[in-house]
């Protein structure tokens, strides 16, 4: 379960403020909704997958006892 700032707060905070768990969830949630976006999402989606980039590799690979990648239940 994602517990952090309501999305319409983060609209008015730059990106580079954001935490890293709420880059990640948001990211999943519009990469998951890509084809509804329109175009003022797919720019904020854009900054958010830039953001995550430009903060370098996150996690691992995964092993037995985790993912890969975050599980927001």
């Amino acid at each position: 379960m994602y517990v952090g700032r309501e999305f319409s707060e983060l609209t008015m905070t730059p990106v580079e403020h954001w935490e890293l768990n709420e880059l990640l969830y948001f990211h999943h949630a519009m990469s998951e909704l890509a084809a509804y976006l329109n175009a003022e999402g797919v720019s904020i989606h854009s900054k958010i997958i830039h953001e995550l980039e430009s903060r370098g590799p996150i996690g691992d690979r995964g092993g037995w006892d985790h993912a890969s990648v975050p599980v927001f239940d």
